[in-house]
């Protein structure tokens, strides 16, 4: 059964993905491999430039149809902290050559008042897909890498959580200079529950729901 679990697993690991490669952006290709660095990140917009540090928190929701197809307001959703680098190889294509996670928070009754129902750490242990769109355009103060290596695009991470279901988890960044198609925050599963809808960063002022990539040399 764990076998079986597994597979299907796999099959919706490479499904999702496929969906944001296609979605997201188009892969550039390198001659060598590109060593990155993600991170939810704390934003404070009151410095001049803004200054971007490691440590944010991002949400992420699931959504169920209800009859007729009508979408009600959101029920479930899940709070996410993180950051990790990757090594992509020079084709692309997934890989083992992953570290970092962070914490999650799972809510339910969101659409009175959310409800926690869980939490914990998790790790990744998979890169399923990078795409690089563009580097970053605009001033900001860096606290996490070399402000000239910000990049755009969008990363599917395979990751275990804590209390042993698993998942995917999906980064997606849109900074400044950005192609129009790429979302800004996380996206998510964890067993069967797939927080597809990312929760929008709102103003510059607001401190959730950002993301960044760091190319590291």
């Amino acid at each position: 059964m764990r076998a079986k679990t597994r597979k299907i697993s796999g099959i919706a690991v490479v499904s999702l993905g496929l969906l944001l490669a296609m979605t997201f952006g188009s892969r550039l290709t390198h001659g060598q491999a590109q060593h990155v660095r993600w991170d939810i990140v704390h934003l404070n917009a009151a410095t001049t430039p803004p200054t971007m540090s490691p440590g944010g928190v991002a949400y992420a929701y699931a959504r169920n149809p209800g009859q007729y197809n009508t979408a009600p307001p959101p029920d479930l959703k899940i709070k996410l902290t993180g950051s990790g680098t990757f090594v992509s190889p020079a084709g692309g294509g997934p890989t083992g050559a992953v570290t970092g996670g962070g914490t999650w928070e799972t809510f339910s009754g969101c659409q009175t008042a959310c409800v926690s129902t869980g939490g914990g750490s998790y790790w990744v242990t998979r890169l399923a897909s990078w795409e690089f769109a563009n580097l970053q355009a605009g001033s900001f103060i860096d606290n996490i890498g070399d402000v000239n290596e910000r990049a755009n695009g969008n990363a599917v991470l395979v990751i275990e959580y804590s209390d042993g279901s698993s998942g995917v988890l999906g980064v997606l960044c849109h900074g400044p200079g950005a192609p129009n198609g790429i979302a800004e925050g996380v996206i998510a599963t964890k067993g069967y529950v797939t927080y597809v809808d990312a929760e929008a960063p709102g103003a510059l002022s607001v401190d959730k729901n950002r993301t960044i990539f760091h190319f590291e040399r």
